[in-house]
């Protein structure tokens, strides 16, 4: 059985998107939404999901080093954000197995993308940290995955990208709630 076809997008060119662009906060955005009267958040999440999947593999394409995997450039990417961590912390904030994060921190220690040091509070264990060849590496990254996905957006029409640029704030409030909960949210959100 197929899917039925996802109901046609609002024109993107519209004067009520178009005047948002910049401006628009998650209130303003939500508002738009619901005079388009796409309210369900379950065909949200649907549509988006579909999105994020087929924007995956641009985002993921390999570039020099090869051996920046996604999960790697998500460890990498967690000690930019959040500084120095245990690897109990950094396995918490990527909601991955202590033990794989354990064997994923041994293999990017030995490549020299982090560092290990003392636990000022803890002498019996350890911090690990981004190193200076582990910035760069991840700096790379990612201007070489904006710049793939900038190309994409330049394939879009003016009232798209300005679309796009209305939905940011919302898309951003997405993210930022994901990874303060990556497993399930807690009672009451």
């Amino acid at each position: 059985m197929t899917e039925p076809a996802p109901a046609p997008a609002p024109d993107p060119d519209s004067a009520e998107i178009a005047g948002t662009a910049g401006t628009a906060g998650i209130a303003e955005v939500a508002e738009i939404t619901d005079a388009m009267g796409v309210t369900e958040a379950a065909e949200i999440a649907g549509r988006l999901r579909l999105a994020i999947q087929h924007l995956l593999p641009v985002l993921r394409a390999r570039s020099a080093p090869g051996d920046l995997t996604p999960s790697r450039q998500a460890a990498l990417a967690a000690l930019a954000a959040h500084g120095p961590l245990r690897i109990s912390e950094l396995a918490a904030r990527m909601g991955v197995a202590l033990s794989t994060v354990s064997r994923m921190v041994d293999l990017l220690d030995s490549i020299g993308w982090i560092a290990r040091h003392p636990d000022p509070q803890d002498q019996r264990a350890s911090l690990v940290a981004l190193s200076r060849t582990g910035e760069t590496v991840l700096e790379t990254r990612r201007r070489e995955t904006a710049a793939r996905l900038a190309e994409r957006i330049a394939l879009l029409t003016d009232g798209e990208q300005r679309a796009l640029y209305a939905a940011l704030p919302a898309l951003e409030a997405l993210s930022e709630r994901a990874a303060t909960y990556p497993g399930e949210l807690p009672r009451g959100i």
